[in-house]
């Protein structure tokens, strides 16, 4: 009886754990002010202009985070924690950085954090994608979307 008690109150403690932490996710995610200037889009048209070429479609998430989902088709995975990162751009955008760059990451905190520090870094098209991949408040995300996905291929 002792241990099934037990095993209730860590569900218990894990589930309160879980549902805090999302709490928290929210609330940072509302509390970034939107200081780029290119706009928010819709996963749907964030993967519809990256298949015709009017955006660069950058997938700032990790390796771990690449190799459990894929990586959108169309989208570029360039981890965000590079200390490249910027470089990585200029290089996809042929060092204009006037092109139309959207961002995505699992659930739009970190697209809408990158968006911000990228404008102040004279990128002057920045665009998040608040879904993210996983969907967020803004959306379903990418993966519940059903729209396509290409699997990471690790670097060697």
């Amino acid at each position: 009886m002792t241990a099934n008690v037990n095993r209730t109150r860590r569900w218990v403690l894990i589930g309160g754990g879980a549902a805090i932490a999302a709490g928290f996710a929210i609330r940072e995610y509302r509390l970034i002010p939107p200081d780029y200037t290119g706009g928010q889009i819709t996963v749907a048209e964030a993967h519809n202009q990256a298949s015709k070429g009017e955006i660069l479609l950058i997938d700032i998430r990790t390796p771990r985070e690449w190799a459990a989902t894929g990586i959108g088709e169309g989208a570029y995975p360039v981890d965000m924690r590079r200390e490249d990162f910027e470089q990585v751009l200029d290089q996809l955008s042929d060092g204009d950085r006037n092109t139309k760059i959207a961002l995505i990451c699992a659930r739009g905190v970190r697209s809408a954090r990158m968006s911000n520090r990228l404008t102040e870094a004279g990128f002057t098209n920045i665009i998040d994608v608040p879904e993210g991949m996983l969907g967020s408040g803004a959306g379903p995300g990418w993966v519940r979307a059903g729209l396509p996905l290409e699997a990471y291929k690790e670097e060697t």
